[in-house]
């Protein structure tokens, strides 16, 4: 059973008012980018309805696993919103749509460029009528340019923002990330975007546009690789799981579970040999500091793995954190979501009628995140 941190938020049916309580959202969005960024406002108080076409999202579909026909791919990211069905390519489901307008704060949606224009629902269309109204758009690539308009999904743009190429092994091939974490940052991004334009409203009494590209946010993700570009002219390559500027910052295999060093100064380094049973490793002129680890780090790599080899993973991650060395087992996912400190922090969540699904990572004292209702049944 999930025990929440005592200040985690409530899975209640009359919860507190969240910190967006009176913020009124239509989503349109499908897919990933729209409804997470649609999900997060619902989670702190926005009263969030999701419109989807008469077919339903497409990830309704996105399975096997289902639950009760309904893919979990669906359920991880449309909680507390109310939902409905509109055909908005015929007239009436677009005066359905526009009258919804009249009482809301943000429009938020993932139409290709140039469609809600051809129904006359574009951003100057609505901002005349609508003046106060956010209209927050997640795209592909935006809307003009060399690729303006053209559709994007995770991982192509993963592949063209080069992140897949400086994820995965050394001498291997480009990787995708495990997570459409493009897609998961765009909703983060319109999310942050959709705050920013509502707080200058309060200056301004307007709204405005707000766009979330998911090319812009790959690029926007390429830290520090864009830098070390930027600072010395060479390509990023492939590094497997260590960091290309700080070691030991990798993976090791122990006596047991494998565990992650990130070590990022020098005197974790040298509480780590301590740790280890050889403080003079610290002393070494190779390892000394953290740019002549980073240059020595095949061999540094060398000393530690018959080191590590003594010690069982998650004994030996307590002793580290206990001196203030960042490290961590490796877990799967089924361990990182049953374990203690998730369950203390509020991070899994579960609703009468069987849902469950991820907490808010945002905590906020006296506003925080409520989880109110599953995502919308077939609407």
């Amino acid at each position: 059973m999930n025990t929440p941190h005592p200040s985690a938020p409530p899975a209640s049916a009359h919860p507190a008012p969240g910190a967006l309580a009176g913020v009124r959202v239509i989503d349109v969005s499908r897919v990933l980018g729209g409804p997470y960024c649609g999900q997060i406002l619902a989670d702190h108080g926005a009263d969030v309805l999701k419109i989807e076409p008469p077919q339903g999202d497409e990830t309704r579909a996105w399975g096997p696993p289902f639950e009760n026909g309904v893919a979990s791919y669906y359920m991880g990211l449309n909680r507390n919103k109310r939902g409905m069905r509109l055909d908005l390519s015929l007239p009436e489901g677009r005066e359905q749509l526009l009258t919804l307008l009249t009482e809301a704060d943000v429009l938020l949606e993932n139409f290709k460029t140039g469609t809600l224009e051809k129904w006359g629902l574009g951003y100057e269309a609505l901002a005349e009528r609508f003046p106060r109204l956010v209209h927050a758009r997640v795209s592909g690539f935006g809307a003009d340019g060399p690729l303006g308009g053209l559709p994007g999904y995770d991982a192509a743009i993963q592949a063209m923002s080069g992140l897949m190429s400086v994820n995965g092994e050394v001498g291997a091939e480009p990787l995708r990330v495990g997570l459409p974490v493009v897609d998961m940052v765009t909703g983060l991004n319109a999310v942050i975007g959709i705050l920013l334009a509502l707080q200058e409203r309060q200056r301004s009494g307007r709204g405005q546009f707000v766009e979330a590209a998911l090319y812009d946010c790959g690029l926007s993700l390429l830290h520090p690789h864009a830098a070390n570009w930027f600072g010395d002219g060479r390509v990023p390559t492939r590094t497997g799981n260590a960091h290309p500027n700080i070691y030991p910052y990798d993976a090791f295999p122990t006596a047991s579970t494998p565990v992650f060093l990130a070590v990022g100064n020098d005197r974790q380094f040298q509480q780590l040999c301590r740790v280890l049973g050889q403080p003079e490793l610290g002393q070494d002129p190779r390892f000394a500091t953290a740019g002549q680890r980073s240059v020595h780090r095949a061999e540094l790599r060398a000393a530690l793995l018959p080191l590590l080899a003594q010690h069982a993973g998650e004994a030996l991650v307590e002793q580290l954190m206990a001196q203030g060395v960042p490290s961590a087992p490796i877990l799967d996912v089924p361990q990182a979501l049953s374990h203690p400190h998730t369950a203390h922090r509020g991070m899994t969540v579960s609703l009468p009628g069987g849902y469950r699904g991820l907490g808010s990572p945002i905590k906020l004292s006296r506003t925080p995140a409520t989880y109110r209702t599953p995502p919308p049944a077939d609407v």
